[in-house]
């Protein structure tokens, strides 16, 4: 039987989100339903509800989440009742072009549930990157759950279903960071600290912030920066990123805004044959014109870096155990605690740059 729980949804663009009763399916083959413990506020959630996704509105928000699974439908055997898991909007196929040469991080078809939650009337409900976690349950392709330590906090660990992940993976996977590397992240929000983080664990004795907000580079140092740019208080930055490196620049530059301008910073801050990691989400209409001759000359590599270039089942696991050896402190992202009746809010506050994750307790 459907069951009937509440869920933040943005109904039209540009309109404050509403907490509605929503209906959830019984699971069907290879789904999950989910009763979820805590959910991150992302920035993704509010540029859904501003309609800067698409227009497949109401939108049922929330996808950074941790919970219980409640039930499962039919063929599902990777998760059962009782696990705790952390949902990921990227379940691999294993059937597509990338997944049989061997590049399951690249899947061309990755899951979500076949059926539609739906709001008291039927209207059928759009779920936030194939999850819609700001609910009390929500449905899910049993792919899309991830079994992790259940001791683990699950306000800590949901975080990694993206913005943590996205920016880990960013530095880790995409970019190759390695021990004794030098490396700048432009934009120290949840993604470039998450960044930050990765290329701490992964050994880099050099790690730059940038960003114009003095207390998100206080947060970056926190995390892990060897040295931070005030880009608000420098002529050029790309020069600054020199003078901490010799001159030559960095190994790995991580763009985490995703704009024309920085895109070019990280350009020319990195090293001859460096690599530039784009894991900022530019809008459709951005677009960049630089020299050709500049991108054969300086050699290297320019990479996007999709959801960190993860295999949640790979990542996910080992990165809430070290977490609980005390190795990563994934609890610093972590700003506050809320309740479903507070995401509205808690966007306003993400918008001014307060906090580096709100996290919704349900």
């Amino acid at each position: 039987m459907p069951q009937q729980v509440r869920g933040v949804i943005a109904r039209v663009k540009d309109a404050p989100v509403e907490l509605v009763n929503i209906s959830i399916p019984d699971p069907g083959p290879g789904e999950a339903v989910v009763a979820i413990a805590a959910c991150g506020v992302c920035h993704t959630d509010l540029t859904y509800r501003d309609g800067g996704i698409n227009d497949e509105f109401p939108f049922l928000l929330g996808h950074e989440a941790a919970g219980i699974v409640e039930a499962v439908g039919e063929n599902v055997d990777t998760v059962e009742v009782g696990d705790f898991v952390v949902l990921n909007w990227r379940a691999v196929c294993g059937k597509c072009r990338a997944c049989k040469r061997g590049r399951p991080q690249y899947c061309f078809d990755t899951y979500n549930a076949k059926q539609k939650m739906t709001l008291e009337d039927g209207t059928e409900l759009t779920p936030a990157l194939g999850i819609g976690a700001f609910a009390d349950k929500t449905l899910v392709h049993a792919g899309q759950c991830t079994k992790v330590d259940p001791t683990a906090d699950p306000a800590v660990v949901g975080l990694l279903g993206c913005g943590v992940m996205a920016g880990m993976g960013a530095a880790m996977n995409t970019g190759g960071v390695t021990r004794g590397d030098s490396v700048a992240v432009i934009g120290c929000g949840g993604v470039g600290d998450a960044a930050i983080m990765g290329s701490r664990l992964a050994g880099a004795n050099k790690i730059i912030a940038i960003d114009r907000d003095a207390r998100k580079l206080e947060w970056a140092v926190g995390l892990g920066a060897t040295h931070t740019i005030d880009a608000a208080e420098v002529d050029d930055v790309v020069e600054a990123i020199q003078k901490l490196t010799d001159g030559f620049g960095t190994d790995v530059v991580v763009d985490a805004v995703g704009r024309p301008e920085t895109w070019k910073q990280a350009f020319y801050a990195r090293d001859l044959a460096g690599t530039v990691v784009l894991v900022g989400v530019p809008t459709p209409d951005m677009t960049i014109e630089m020299p050709l001759v500049d991108f054969f000359s300086r050699g290297g590599s320019l990479k996007s870096s999709w959801y960190g270039d993860c295999l949640p089942e790979r990542d996910f696991p080992m990165l809430v155990d070290l977490y609980r050896q005390g190795r990563l402190p994934l609890e610093k992202f972590v700003t506050e605690r809320i309740t479903l009746d507070d995401v509205e809010q808690a966007f306003a506050t993400m918008h001014r740059g307060e906090v580096l994750r709100s996290v919704v307790i349900l």
